[in-house]
Formats: C-alpha cells, sequence, structure tokens
C-alpha cells in the first residue's frame, strides 16, 4: 500500500507543485520524475506510484508551476519552448524540483535518481549534464539535443541510460549518434537502448497520433521498465 500528498516549493518568485509517492515502510531510494511537454500528468504519476510500490520515495515533478498545464499542442510547446531555449533557467527549476524531493522527511539523505518522459527526458540529461547530485538520470523517448553554449568539458558523473525509438521524429538516428559522441566526450558512463520500428512517446497508453510520430508500443515500454528497474535497483538498493 503507497501513500501519496502533494508538496509546494517557491523558485523565481512562483509556486510549483509536485506529488510525492511513498512506500510502506522506510523508502531505500528517492526518484524524482520529470513530465513530458503537457506539464504534470497521469502518466507521471503513475510511473511514480509505481516506484513506490517497489520501495522508492518517488515524486512527480514540476518545472511549469502549480496547476500549469497544457492540453493542445499549441499549449504544450508554448510552455515548454521558453526552458528548452533557456536551459539555465531550466535547470534552476529543476534544482529546486530535486531540493523538494531532498526536503522531505521520508527521503532526506537518500540517494535520488531522476527519470523522465519526452521533454522530461531532456530535463534529465540535462541534470546530468551539469552533475546535479543525482545518482543516475533515467531517460525515455527524450528530445536528446545538447544545450546551446559549450559545456565545461567536465566529466558527467550520474550514470545515463536512454531509451529511444528508431522511428522517433525528434530524435533520429543522427541525434542517438550525436548523444553517443557527447556522452563519451565526457567521460559518461552510459547506456543508450534502440527499439527498431518504435516512434515517440512508445511508454504512454494514450499516445495514437501516427501523423506526429506519438504510437504508444507495449514492449518497447515494459522491456524499457524492467531495464530502468534494474538500473535504479543498482544504485539506489
Amino acid at each position: 500500500m503507497t501513500t501519496q500528498r502533494l508538496i509546494e516549493w517557491n523558485t523565481e518568485g512562483e509556486v510549483f507543485e509536485g506529488k510525492l509517492f511513498l512506500p510502506e515502510g522506510k523508502p531505500k531510494g528517492a526518484v524524482l520524475v520529470c513530465h513530458a511537454w503537457s506539464g504534470r500528468a497521469e502518466h507521471e504519476e503513475a510511473f511514480a506510484e509505481r516506484l513506490a510500490g517497489m520501495g522508492y520515495a518517488a515524486m512527480a515533478g514540476d518545472v511549469y508551476g502549480k496547476g500549469v498545464r497544457g492540453s493542445s499542442v499549441e499549449e504544450n510547446q508554448k510552455l515548454m519552448t521558453p526552458l528548452v531555449e533557456d536551459r539555465d533557467r531550466l535547470q534552476t527549476r529543476l534544482r529546486a524540483s530535486l531540493d523538494a524531493l531532498k526536503g522531505e522527511p521520508e527521503a532526506a539523505g537518500l540517494k535520488v535518481v531522476a527519470a523522465g518522459f519526452c521533454f522530461g527526458g531532456l530535463c534529465v540529461l540535462d541534470m546530468a549534464r551539469s552533475n546535479a547530485d543525482i545518482a543516475g538520470a533515467g531517460a525515455f523517448h527524450a528530445i536528446l539535443g545538447k544545450p546551446g553554449k559549450p559545456s565545461d568539458g567536465s566529466k558527467i558523473m550520474p550514470e545515463v541510460i536512454a531509451f529511444q525509438g528508431f522511428d522517433d521524429p525528434m530524435a533520429g538516428p543522427d541525434d542517438l549518434k550525436a548523444f553517443g559522441e557527447e556522452m563519451t566526450e565526457r567521460g559518461a558512463r552510459w547506456q543508450l537502448y534502440t527499439f527498431g520500428g518504435v516512434a515517440h512517446a512508445f511508454t504512454n497508453e494514450g499516445a495514437n497520433d501516427k501523423d506526429m510520430g506519438l504510437v504508444f508500443d507495449p514492449f518497447a515500454r515494459d522491456r524499457s521498465y524492467h531495464v530502468f528497474d534494474h538500473f535504479a535497483e543498482k544504485l539506489l538498493g
């Protein structure tokens, strides 16, 4: 039996809200779940609740603001684009989410892994790129592009794992190659799982827009979740 509660924090003069899921007994680690381009939604919350059932303190985070959600492609793009274009501002919000999770008594002192979907995948990869205080980053059908400004060249310390569809229109084969080269150049310990014939948003049962390349794939979801579970257990268990 898991429990849940909403938590709030302030940064940049705005209020943000996450949903924290807790297991029975003492958590063995913590996971920050970063949302896709529409804002914190059922998909991220279900993933966090699943992780709580496995013994983790898991929070579905927020980088848009309390109650801020998109309900159309246009609204989602309008919410996401400013943060993709200003990765320092995005990182400020991500660090605030991480601090909020670590500030909860059940998660205090625990190691943290960050996991994210789509735009949230970019978020967790940026946390790894900037050496946020996380043990690992797991990205599902992520936007892979690195920040526009050059990195400082430092070694990426968190372990990185990414799950991508080879037919993802938002992260094609050239992006996969560039991602691998970037991780290697930064000395990261990284893994990339690529699913043939799989498009974007493959973990989301509500993804059914072939024209946009958004297609749910149960095999890719189940396999990627299984591998991520092992990744989290290794780092946090």
